[in-house]
Parts: structure tokens; C-alpha cells; sequence
């Protein structure tokens, strides 16, 4: 077998890392060596959402190359509120994406402007993308979906947008992400999404109509236990039957959303 040199390797992990900061705005290194280095499992009919463990060597991989791009100023570095790590695109690195033909910013600004709130749910919401590209799904992250990079664009889909995605081919699980308990306007508007985005007069088993073509399979609720239930409540008092609700709704209900680590080492 040919043995590629590797100076070789060594670029095209750099040039994973920068896009993988563009697609995410910030990472922390265990999210990098998980969505660079880690092998992916058989795809599954639907996107399943199950902690992964993180293998050392890749943890080991990523600092290196992590290491490198800090030394030739392509990427930046702040503690996150939980004390991790966490990088962004240096103005060096999105130029060498803009080089490269990849649309690209610096994330200097958006690195000092991380709440405790803010951190958690992107945190979450980035973990989940990843597991669901590592189960070779095509993830959309919080913050393509921020910046009006996925078919909803800036209004969403009837003026709602996801947290992440997992698409396979045109068929979408739309993932939601419960920090904390909504307000009564609000989860009036997403009852009233729920109940609204599939068609009255089509079985279960039937997607619901996005856009561009896109389908809806199910909403998966990353939330605490009081959440969901009341969510199946108010769903089967609107006349959803129980095998229509398990079709379309899915969930990872947790004590305490914050405290998930879906991505473990």
C-alpha cells in the first residue's frame, strides 16, 4: 500500500479543522476529534441519538493539530464557561478557506460574546450534529442555521427554525434543543407548529412538506422529562393518537439538560 507523505496528512487535517470551525462558528477539541477522527457507525434508518465515546488517540490527534494551527495563527482559543476550550476561526484560517473557495469569517467577535446560557445550548446543539455526522447523516449546525445556510434560510420553516439537523438525503429530523421552560407564548407557537406542519388529512406515515423539497420524518426533543410529557399531553388532546406521536415525536429526555455530555472521553 502506498504510504502518503506526511506532509500531506498533516495539511488535510488542518484544512478538516478549518472547515469544521466554519461549520460549527466554535468547537471545543473534544467536538473536532470526534467529527474529524472518529470512525462512523452504519447509518441507520433514523437518526439515534446515543452518547459517544472518544477514543484517546483521536483526543491526542486533535491537540497536535489543534497545536499547529495556533502557532501559524489560523485559529483562536478562549475558556468557555465551563472551563473547556473552545476555538474559532483566526482571521489567517478564514483566509486560507476563502483560498480554498470556501466562504469564510473570522470568529473573533462571536468568541467574546459566549454566555453561560448561550455556551450550554450551542454546546448541546453541536454535539448533537456531530454524533448525527458521524452516523453519516449530513448535519446542519446552529450556527449554519444562525446564518441562513439551510433551506429554511432566515425565516425558517412557517417561521420556526430547528437547533440542528440530521438529513438523510431529503429527509429530515428536526432537533430541538429545551435548556429551559418556555413561556407561554412561545410554547403556544410551537404547539401550534407541531400541530400545523403535518397535513390533517395525511396518515402517519407520510413526511410532512418542508421546503425545497424537503421532508420532515420526526422531532427529536433533547429536553427534561417535564417537557416532553406535557408535550404528548397537549399532542394527544389535540387529537393525535399514541402511535402517531411515537411516528413523529422522539425524544432524549434528561434531569438536567445542561449537565448532557453526549460526546465523552
Amino acid at each position: 500500500m502506498l504510504k502518503i507523505d506526511g506532509k500531506i496528512v498533516a495539511r488535510r487535517n488542518e484544512e478538516a479543522m478549518l472547515k469544521a470551525l466554519n461549520q460549527f462558528g466554535w468547537l471545543r477539541t473534544r467536538d473536532l476529534a470526534a467529527l474529524i477522527w472518529q470512525k462512523g457507525k452504519k447509518k441507520r434508518v433514523n437518526f439515534e441519538l446515543q452518547p459517544l465515546m472518544l477514543e484517546a488517540p483521536n483526543m491526542r490527534t486533535c491537540q497536535i493539530v489543534l497545536a499547529r494551527l495556533r502557532r501559524k495563527r489560523m485559529v483562536n482559543r478562549i475558556k468557555a464557561p465551563d472551563a473547556s476550550w473552545i476555538y474559532g476561526l483566526a482571521v489567517a484560517g478564514a483566509r486560507e478557506l476563502n483560498r480554498l473557495g470556501i466562504e469564510a469569517k473570522s470568529a473573533e467577535d462571536s468568541l467574546k460574546r459566549i454566555s453561560l446560557s448561550f455556551y450550554h445550548h450551542r454546546r448541546i446543539a453541536n454535539e448533537v450534529a456531530i454524533i448525527a455526522a458521524i452516523q453519516g447523516f449530513e448535519a446542519v449546525s446552529e450556527f449554519q442555521i444562525a446564518k441562513a445556510k439551510w433551506f429554511g434560510g432566515i425565516t425558517g420553516v412557517s417561521s420556526k427554525k430547528p437547533d440542528a439537523l440530521a438529513i438523510d438525503g431529503k429527509v429530515v429530523t428536526w432537533i430541538e434543543v429545551e435548556r429551559s421552560r418556555r413561556n407561554k407564548k412561545d410554547w403556544g407557537r410551537l404547539m401550534t407548529w407541531l400541530l400545523g406542519i403535518w397535513p390533517a388529512d395525511r396518515s402517519m406515515s407520510f413526511n410532512a412538506p418542508l421546503l425545497d423539497g424537503y421532508e420532515l420524518l420526526r422531532v427529536l426533543f433533547v429536553c427534561e422529562q417535564p417537557f416532553i410529557d406535557r408535550v404528548i399531553v397537549e399532542l394527544k388532546a389535540a387529537g393525535w393518537p399514541e402511535e402517531v406521536i411515537r411516528h413523529r415525536i422522539a425524544a432524549v429526555p434528561l434531569e438536567y439538560v445542561t449537565d448532557a455530555k453526549f460526546i465523552q472521553r
